[in-house]
């Protein structure tokens, strides 16, 4: 079963459990009820309250958790162990990247930052989707992982408005078969 059939699934067994409580107060609410009645009635309200707040709580921590983890977010303030690194300076409209060519088949980190404004950098494959982004920004190095599995000319386009010259704003990297050069 897929994460998505999962959570669909839960949402509609959510979906159940409040259609019932609605159904539970219509039914309840043309009985006459003395004080006590009423106040057990209350203690009863705020003690399902609690144990739904719960419930949700943790479905929403698991839900999270379970969808959060598949993506990495490396340590932006320490080494990272990979064989390649790239280092990548934006500057309005240009994208400075040291080293251009980079071998398929091992992870690459690239340590992105700005020169002047804010740039989002963005890596494409040949095939036109996107692959892998982050923010640039001046003062700051973002560093992203990505391990190319196929060999091919990746475009770096940026995904943020930085003024009349955003749009050729594009860049190359060259990735090669392990071994090449």
């Amino acid at each position: 079963m897929h994460l998505q059939d999962v959570i669909w699934s839960i949402t509609l067994a959510g979906i159940g459990l409040i259609a019932l409580a609605f159904i539970l107060v219509i039914a309840q609410s043309g009985k006459r009820a003395d004080d006590e009645a009423g106040a057990r009635a209350a203690r009863t309200a705020r003690r399902m309250q609690a144990w739904l707040f719960g419930a949700l709580l943790v479905v929403f921590a698991a839900g999270s958790y379970a969808t959060l983890r598949p993506f990495p977010i490396f340590p932006q303030h320490r080494a990272i162990d990979v064989p390649q690194v790239v280092d990548v300076v934006a500057r309005m409209w240009s994208w400075q990247i040291e080293p251009a060519t980079i071998r398929a088949g091992s992870a690459v980190e690239f340590r992105v930052t700005s020169g002047d404004v804010n740039h989002g950098f963005a890596i494409y494959a040949p095939d036109g989707r996107i692959v892998a982004q982050t923010q640039a920004m001046p003062g700051y190095t973002n560093k992203l992982v990505y391990d190319f599995t196929a060999p091919g000319t990746y475009t770096i386009q940026c995904l943020e408005f930085c003024g009349i010259g955003h749009a050729p704003m594009t860049g190359q990297i060259e990735v090669v078969a392990p071994g090449g050069e």
